[in-house]
Parts: C-alpha cells; sequence; structure tokens
C-alpha cells in the first residue's frame, strides 16, 4: 500500500478566504484540521483545529488555563469575532502551520511517522512533475489507523 492508495479527498479552503468560512467549514465538517490551499491550488497550511481555536482565546487564558474558569461565557460569542476581516492565510499562516506532504509513493509507515512528528492529523499526498505540484488527496489519521487495523486483521 502507498500513499496514493490511502489517499482521500478532503475539503479545502484557500488563502484568500474569509477566515470565518473556514471556521464554519471546521465545525460544520467536524474537521480534524484545516487544509489551506494557495491560488496556484498547493497545499500552504494544515491546521490543526485545536490550534487554530488556541489563537482565538486571549493569550493570558491560554499561559494559564485556570484563569478561563473565571472568565464568564459571555465572552464566548467574541472567540469567532476575532476573525472577522481575517483571511484563511492570517488565521492560519503557512510559518505556523507549514503543510506536511509526502509523495504518492510514501509507504504507510512514512505517513505515520511524519503525522507523528508534526503533530498534524493530516497529511496532504502531492506529486511533483517538473516544477508542479498537484495535490492527489490527504491522509487522514483516521483513514491511517484503518489501514493499519486491516492489515493486522
Amino acid at each position: 500500500m502507498r500513499a496514493r492508495e490511502l489517499a482521500e479527498p478532503f475539503p479545502f479552503v484557500t488563502t484568500d478566504d474569509d477566515a470565518i468560512n473556514g471556521a464554519r467549514m471546521l465545525a460544520e465538517q467536524s474537521l480534524p484540521a484545516l487544509l489551506v490551499l494557495d491560488t496556484d491550488g498547493q497545499p500552504h497550511a494544515i491546521a490543526p483545529g485545536s490550534q487554530l481555536i488556541g489563537q482565538l482565546i486571549p493569550s493570558y487564558i491560554a499561559e494559564d488555563p485556570a484563569l478561563a474558569g473565571v472568565v464568564g461565557e459571555q465572552h464566548d460569542g467574541e472567540l469567532a469575532e476575532r476573525l472577522a476581516g481575517l483571511t484563511v492565510a492570517e488565521w492560519a499562516p503557512r510559518r505556523l502551520y507549514p503543510p506536511p506532504v509526502v509523495g504518492p509513493d510514501a509507504r504507510p509507515m512514512e505517513v505515520a511517522a511524519l503525522m507523528a512528528r508534526t503533530h498534524s492529523p493530516v497529511i496532504a499526498v502531492i506529486e511533483r512533475d517538473q516544477g508542479d505540484v498537484t495535490l492527489l488527496g490527504t491522509v487522514t489519521a483516521a483513514r491511517l489507523m484503518q489501514h493499519f487495523i486491516q492489515v493486522a486483521a
């Protein structure tokens, strides 16, 4: 089995999309991460949902989670408001979430090692052809686990 056989379509947003649309997609489709493509359709970023949520909360709460219990629920609605006017690229910048990618011939163990090392629940499978990059799909942690369980059975 190779990455090309494990790869599946995955919803994506582009760098120019509104951040709130990316947040809606993440929430409505229960995605583990946000796949962001650049204007050429190449992987720009893969941002785990937990990290994107972390960017919404005030830094003082992130630094001291005990404060989260003190802050009232009336502030919950303000978190999504932080996305107003931002593009997906500004919310999920490449420098913070470089896309973990493998080639189509990568073995499942290579995908698993990259997933573990990058803490990313999604790995992009790309094919390079004379400087052009084509996204073939993604391998999610769930799909990879499914593969390992099937092989063991």
